[in-house]
């Protein structure tokens, strides 16, 4: 229903009117059972709407009706509880889609509404009432913004003019809550078909793992077999190395499938687990070594933790400078914004054009002078951070290298 345009017969009543309202996560006869679960819309805004345009007409009541196909529903109301009616019952539902402001001085006296149970007492006593229709750029008439009162009166110019506007401002606010809705549903999306992938890889690198081990094993045997000498040395070794090297892109795949699933919190030293990373790549570790790092607490799983800071180091040893020695710190600061974990390296550094794109999976630079990688190693640290609810980002180091900055917020 996106993108549909109403004009002509449609705009004077939609027969799927109901599903185009769900569009803007508004209440309708079958909402309840297709409204996205995950998302939560507060009508304090239109609330807000309301009271300010009963306050401008001078009028106890004010409400913005939203009509389907059977009912009238009040999202919004001011003097009174909010309801629902029956769309027959509905004085609005009698003129909110001609198109134009509708003021009634005395409904007793209006043949259109004379007869209304809002007018003849059986639910209300209304006389004075002014209607807006509530009109999408694309025709769609929502339902309107009303004020009215238990008595006579006729508001200037002014206050229609103030009327209209407010409700193109409570037609703003429906668009923008759509766009929310139609946002959130892409992103369910995207993460539910990112999960599927990722348990798809996962899978497939996990059974491509026995076949492959195997094949290196009877390599290996084979090469025992062989003289030095002989060509077929050259060509096992050869298929032994390419068979090692898809082995490794293998394991990352399959821990990029793993990470981000079953986060187990627990308080975390950042210390200790640098000290860990540096004696897995066999680094030496403290002030003035090749890798130092403060401490602070951070509430993490700590075993992703120690693959985000263990990839991140690791990336710093495979493209260091040939200009100067390596070094690497790690700091963090913690506010009651969260936590940021910094990553500093002196290494070769990344282009600002292709920082973002090196967090993608399987992107590799490609540079003169670079080691093999599987191009999952930053795709790991950044899922690992988006799976804590933070984010990973990357700057330039001050004097030259990469500096991976990782937010974890704060009640997480």
């Amino acid at each position: 229903m996106a993108g549909i345009h109403f004009t002509g017969t449609a705009l004077r009543d939609a027969a799927d009117r109901d599903e185009v309202l769900q569009e803007y996560g508004l209440p309708s006869s079958t909402a309840e059972a297709h409204r996205h679960p995950a998302v939560e819309l507060s009508l304090e805004p239109l609330q807000n709407l309301v009271e300010l345009a009963a306050k401008l007409c001078g009028v106890p009541f004010g409400v913005i009706n939203v009509v389907t196909s059977d009912e009238q529903r009040q999202v919004a109301a001011v003097g009174f509880e909010a309801a629902v009616c029956a769309r027959e019952d509905s004085m609005c539902a009698q003129v909110f889609l001609s198109g134009k402001t509708t003021v009634v001085p005395d409904a007793s006296l209006d043949p259109r509404v004379v007869s209304n149970p809002f007018v003849t007492g059986e639910i209300a006593a209304v006389r004075f009432y002014a209607s807006v229709p509530l009109e999408t750029s694309s025709g769609f008439v929502l339902g309107s913004l009303c004020v009215f009162s238990n008595t006579t009166g006729m508001p200037d110019q002014d206050q229609l003019d103030m009327l209209e506007i407010l409700a193109r401002q409570a037609v703003q606010l429906l668009e923008l809550q759509r766009r929310t809705l139609q946002l959130n549903t892409a992103l369910e999306e995207v993460r539910e078909s990112n999960a599927k992938l990722a348990e798809f890889a996962g899978r497939v690198s996990h059974d491509l793992r026995g076949p492959l081990t195997t094949m290196l094993g009877y390599v290996e045997l084979a090469g025992d077999e062989v003289d030095g000498d002989h060509p077929a040395a050259e060509y096992l070794q050869f298929v032994g190395s390419s068979g090692h090297r898809m082995l490794r892109m293998l394991e990352d795949v399959l821990t990029y499938s793993r990470m981000g699933g079953g986060i187990q919190r627990r308080h975390t030293s950042l210390h200790a687990v640098a000290s860990e990373v540096a004696r897995d790549l066999g680094l030496s570790f403290g002030p003035g070594s090749v890798l130092d790092s403060e401490d602070m607490t951070l509430h993490v799983d700590r075993g992703q933790l120690r693959t985000l800071l263990q990839n991140l180091v690791a990336n710093a040893v495979n493209y260091q400078s040939p200009e100067r020695d390596l070094a690497v710190r790690i700091s963090g600061i913690s506010n009651y914004h969260g936590s940021t974990v910094v990553v500093a390296d002196n290494g070769k550094g990344i282009a600002p054009e292709d920082r973002q794109r090196v967090l993608e999976p399987l992107v590799r630079l490609h540079r003169e002078g670079d080691g093999q990688g599987s191009g999952l190693g930053l795709a790991i640290c950044r899922r690992i951070a988006e799976a804590h609810g933070g984010e990973l980002s990357l700057k330039e180091s001050p004097g030259g290298g990469t500096t991976a900055v990782i937010s974890f917020p704060a009640g997480t």
